[in-house]
């Protein structure tokens, strides 16, 4: 099973390439810094990474899951009919060179008026700063939280538009009734605000 498992993720890892590869065809997989580039709507993106192996590099942005790999499942690579799709372009540099050259690629796009999708400077070591806010991942919990919350608001707009809420006759004098009733109120409109 997990020889089959291996063999169906170099399959998607060559697949990937070939994709890659219609979109540049000299991209190579050797160390360097990569370009990724789209304009739409008048607004230049940009987003720029380093690699000991470019080619490899760049097809795993098309299984991840962080924001970059989103993105270009989203808006897909450059073509004929895509025409505000990411395009790649790379320039091959020693694995020495590879902090210093992405931190100064990442400050010249932003100068150039790109909007960058970088997280960071750039680097891996000393002098990588934070430029763009990481948003914390949504977990199972926060899930919950916004269910409760998108139905506190729908019971509310149904209270407002259809119904009575109040206590069961003979109740109304009954200070559990009424805590229970206030207790309601308030979790719709805790959840709600």
């Amino acid at each position: 099973m997990q020889n089959r498992n291996i063999a169906q993720a170099k399959v998607i890892e060559r697949k990937n390439k070939e994709r890659l590869l219609k979109v540049n065809p000299n991209l190579n997989d050797g160390s360097g810094i990569y370009f990724m580039t789209r304009f739409e709507d008048g607004i230049k993106y940009a987003y720029i990474g380093q690699a000991l192996h470019i080619l490899s590099r760049l097809a795993g942005h098309m299984r991840g899951y962080q924001h970059i790999d989103l993105s270009v499942r989203k808006h897909g690579f450059y073509s004929a009919d895509n025409p505000s799709g990411w395009k790649i372009g790379f320039m091959n540099f020693s694995p020495d060179q590879l902090d210093e050259k992405e931190q100064y690629y990442i400050k010249a796009y932003a100068q150039a008026g790109y909007q960058l999708r970088n997280k960071t400077s750039g680097g891996q070591g000393e002098g990588k700063k934070q430029i763009d806010d990481y948003r914390p991942q949504k977990g199972y919990h926060d899930g919950l939280a916004q269910g409760r919350k998108n139905l506190a608001k729908e019971l509310l707009h149904i209270i407002d538009l259809h119904l009575t809420v109040k206590l069961k006759d003979g109740k109304e004098n009954n200070k559990v009734s009424q805590k229970a009733l206030e207790k309601f109120w308030d979790l719709l409109k805790e959840r709600n605000g």
